[in-house]
């Protein structure tokens, strides 16, 4: 990060950066209160996570549960960690066991990979935390106990999953126990869920994939028809893996190796440090037209060559040598939009939060159901919705991403964090919202570390994404000449209320003062909260 921190209120927003020793950013503000109860019952950064995750599950159904998949990075004082804890198709997944569709089922059993997000909590707890897991449960097992009044933006996301879903395998029973979705700040209680959350930290977990939870779990499938079985949870197992990353801005940036897809996110930076991108303003149609090209080329990869890394056909790194992207930064025109296929490079893919303590760790996590509730599947009694990330697979033979058995299929959800140039945390972010993430990844990075604007303003900034071929979907704000002089460039521009939907997603950042503190923004579009102390 070469540019000091801007401070100043940049955009239309409705709250400022907040700075404090601690911080908890996430989506929901009684999420973050969970976090926030831990620090200040003596817990640490993971603790903090790890609470407000689980309570995340409960407090936005629409976005994760119990079911989701996770991934982790940890800074523990002195050095990243990362944690891949998504899941694996089950043995029974062949091609041949799809045989006749044209592509993965989108919801339903044929739609459901291994869970993973309980095996993160555990792992996470086990390695880093300082609480017991029983006490990190305590807040999500009182808000679905207890109950707790359902936000604005999640009443309506809920409505949709109603309609959507309410015939599927058990959900209209947990989420919709009256016949309907609950109206916008009325208490929902789910006492199954409360019972399910206690189970898993008292047993650490083992209920959940070799115990009575796990068995709930297999019969409901078999009774329904579907694949997953009792092996198939057991064989589950979180993975500690290298993180892959990118300099950028005398910093660098860290991402998950596939089967995530921050890779992308990876190559397009390196693709404008070619650029030598920061000669303009960072609002400049510039800086834009190069941002959204080298977008399109890291997506384009992204789209032919990730998979689990098990059956890529090359070693991720590849896609980050200094050579290849000097290739494709060559392919792009500073003065006109284009279409880019996928590169050959030699051999030589929700909810986000963000936590940091006073000790100096900070934590970058996601969770996701993959589509709003997911599969719609939900196990009788437990609570316990099921993610539909096997829609990540394709069915195209010789793709890499192809389903077959025990593999992880492609991932959007990523976590992202930043060192400076000496190596030490500079920042931990992320953004939800599906294929949006990689690219919101880079404009926090880019507005954040190369312009040094405040984590509030760069959340608050309006955000671009890109479609496919030359279309790129814009935010309302942008200014209409800005739009104008990039429709003029070729590019095809629709223009998207930000308050419509999750198109531009839902931005957390905590930025690492010099002097050990915190600034810490959230997305001021929905309903995030930053809490600080």
């Amino acid at each position: 990060m070469t540019q000091p921190i801007d401070y100043n209120v940049a955009y239309p927003s409705l709250r400022p950066a907040v700075i404090g020793r601690n911080a908890v950013a996430t989506s929901q503000p009684l999420a973050a209160q969970a976090g926030i109860r831990m620090l200040q019952q003596g817990g640490n950064a993971v603790d903090a996570a790890i609470a407000t995750a689980m309570a995340l599950t409960v407090l936005e159904p629409t976005g994760c549960g119990i079911g989701s998949d996770a991934f982790a990075i940890v800074w523990d004082g002195k050095k990243l960690h990362a944690l891949n804890a998504s899941g694996r198709s089950p043995q029974a997944w062949t091609p041949e066991y799809f045989a006749g569709l044209d592509e993965m089922p989108l919801y339903g059993w044929d739609a459901v990979t291994v869970p993973g997000a309980v095996s993160a909590w555990v792992e996470l707890a086990k390695k880093f935390g300082s609480l017991p897991l029983t006490t990190l449960a305590q807040p999500a097992i009182e808000y679905a106990r207890d109950g707790f009044p359902v936000s604005p933006l999640i009443g309506q996301l809920w409505q949709r999953g109603v309609d959507k879903l309410g015939d599927k395998p058990g959900f209209s029973a947990c989420f919709a126990p009256e016949g309907r979705a609950p109206a916008i700040g009325e208490i929902f209680r789910n006492p199954d869920q409360a019972r399910t959350l206690a189970l898993i930290a008292e047993t650490e977990g083992e209920a959940f994939y070799r115990g009575e939870l796990a068995r709930k779990i297999a019969d409901f499938s078999a009774e329904c028809g579907g694949a997953m079985t009792l092996e198939d949870l057991a064989a589950h197992q979180p993975q500690w893996v290298e993180m892959l990353s990118q300099p950028f801005a005398g910093g660098s940036v860290h991402e998950l190796p596939p089967n995530g897809q921050g890779i992308a996110t990876l190559i397009a930076l390196g693709i404008l440090e070619k650029l030598n991108i920061g000669e303009h303003p960072v609002d400049s149609i510039e800086t834009l037209h190069l941002s959204i090209e080298a977008m399109k080329l890291a997506l384009a990869d992204l789209d032919q060559h990730i998979s689990d890394p098990d059956t890529m056909f090359f070693d991720a790194k590849h896609l980050l040598g200094d050579e290849y992207l000097q290739q494709r930064a060559d392919l792009i025109n500073r003065q006109q939009a284009s279409d880019f296929a996928y590169g050959s490079p030699r051999q030589s893919g929700t909810v986000y939060l963000t936590s940091a303590d006073a000790s100096g760790m900070m934590v970058s996590f996601i969770q996701s159901n993959y589509m709003g509730f997911g599969s719609g599947v939900v196990i009788p009694g437990t609570g316990i919705s099921m993610q539909n990330r096997g829609n990540g697979f394709v069915l195209t033979e010789g793709h890499a991403n192809r389903v077959a058995p025990g593999k992880r299929p492609f991932h959007t959800i990523i976590p992202a964090f930043a060192l400076d140039a000496d190596g030490q945390p500079l920042m931990s972010f992320g953004l939800m919202g599906g294929p949006m993430q990689a690219q919101g990844h880079l404009q926090m990075a880019l507005r954040i570390m190369k312009y040094g604007q405040n984590p509030q303003a760069a959340i608050d900034a309006p955000r671009w994404r890109v479609i496919s071929g030359r279309k790129v979907s814009m935010e309302s704000t942008f200014d209409r000449n800005t739009l104008a002089a990039l429709r003029a460039m070729g590019h095809v521009i629709e223009v998207e209320d930000p308050l419509l939907g999750y198109n531009f997603g839902g931005a957390q950042v905590i930025v690492r003062h010099p002097q050990g503190h915190y600034i810490a923004g959230t997305e001021s579009r929905k309903d995030g909260q930053a809490l600080v102390f």
